[in-house]
């Protein structure tokens, strides 16, 4: 199954449970040497796999360093880079907090107070 924006959340939790069974089998490991490696319990690794909501990010970290994929997180969230013309404006600073922007301006020239648009 590909992982895309309609997946439901327990759809992709069952679909990484399913591909870190097949890479831990891939590699000839039983859940419980897994779990050793990880510094997880079986537990853990099985809710993993079985896609329970109820494990960890931490555990799901500690799996994927034992299982070597933890470089593939640099694919799931990208370092952002700023556009050059950002990166001008910026001047070498990093952004601290985002900003809410002006308020929307009423698009109807006759709108008055009490108009519900």
């Amino acid at each position: 199954m590909r992982i895309t924006k309609q997946a439901t959340d327990e759809a992709i939790l069952n679909e990484l449970g399913e591909r870190l069974a097949r890479i831990r089998l891939d590699r000839n490991l039983t859940q419980a040497q897994l779990a050793t490696q990880a510094g997880v319990s079986k537990r853990t690794v099985e809710r993993l796999e079985a896609g329970t909501v109820g494990t960890q990010l931490s555990g799901f970290i500690r799996v994927c360093r034992a299982l070597e994929v933890i470089e593939r997180f640099d694919l799931l969230v990208p370092e952002p880079v700023p556009s050059p013309v950002e990166q001008l404006k910026m001047a070498g600073r990093k952004r601290q907090r985002a900003s809410t922007g002006k308020p929307a301006k009423p698009s109807d020239k006759n709108w008055q107070w009490g108009d519900k648009q």
